[in-house]
């Protein structure tokens, strides 16, 4: 499910460059403003978010795409060891895939230089500028996710809000940095294109960017506030974070009953 939300996002970029940046494309002559023409693009793909988000897929296995939310929600204590992989490995897999399926049927159009895969590089100003953006962008959306995610008022807008921050960040930041927030998305363009400019910064900014936003939180809320690593629960699918939390409960309390008879004893 994973694999699916993210090849399908992967999907939807390279087919919104092809149509907004591709010099035979005829939205080049409608659109000539290339501000509007991002803006639209951030529309579309926090869409495509939304749409998985609050689809069933996306309500079973919680709609991360992004390893480095993955890797927030096991730092804090709400996702299984080999979870975290397989979701990581999978997210990463399915990106690829997404952009290789889009390459088969346009061909040679999705590799001109001005979609060129819709690659995420660092812009003119520098891989610094660039770093420093997907670093303050992606505070902000892991901010934004366990702020509305474990309130009991603002919980079924989260993946509303996700969406809108990825929109957001497109129109503004993507010119700074390119605009991944997330290794598994950047990954899946730099494979086909053989693109590697500043590939580590997408490695190091987001992950670094949402840990740094979790120990914030639970510093203002505490541990106890955070209810699940899912952006939408409130629903009748499954739920493997719960089901590993109620594990490790019911591991603990065993501990501490054995520990509790050995000190009788």
């Amino acid at each position: 499910m994973e694999a699916a939300g993210l090849g399908i996002y992967m999907m939807s970029a390279c087919t919104f460059a092809l149509l907004l940046s591709h010099p035979s494309s005829p939205a080049l002559t409608w659109i000539p403003d290339a501000t509007t023409r991002r803006i639209l693009m951030g529309i579309g793909l926090g869409a495509a978010v939304a749409a998985f988000i609050y689809s069933a897929w996306g309500m079973q296995s919680g709609a991360h795409l992004n390893p480095a939310i993955t890797l927030t929600f096991f730092r804090l204590g709400k996702v299984a060891p080999r979870d975290m992989v397989f979701y990581s490995l999978f997210q990463a897999l399915g990106g690829i895939t997404g952009v290789l399926i889009v390459s088969i049927i346009f061909g040679r159009l999705l590799a001109h230089p001005a979609v060129n895969y819709a690659v995420t590089v660092p812009g003119r100003q520098g891989m610094l500028v660039a770093f420093l953006a997907e670093t303050m962008i992606s505070f902000n959306q892991m901010t934004a996710i366990l702020w509305f995610s474990n309130s009991q008022r603002l919980a079924r807008f989260t993946g509303c809000i996700a969406a809108a921050l990825i929109a957001i960040n497109i129109s503004t930041v993507a010119p700074l940095s390119g605009m991944s927030m997330n290794p598994a998305r950047s990954v899946a363009s730099a494979v086909p294109a053989v693109v590697w400019s500043g590939l580590w910064i997408y490695f190091t900014a987001p992950p670094l960017a949402m840990l740094l936003a979790a120990e914030v939180y639970v510093a203002i809320r505490g541990h106890a506030y955070v209810r699940c690593a899912k952006l939408h629960h409130e629903n009748d699918k499954r739920c493997i974070f719960c089901e590993y939390r109620a594990c490790m409960e019911t591991d603990a309390g065993r501990n501490q009953t054995g520990n509790i008879w050995l000190r009788l004893k």
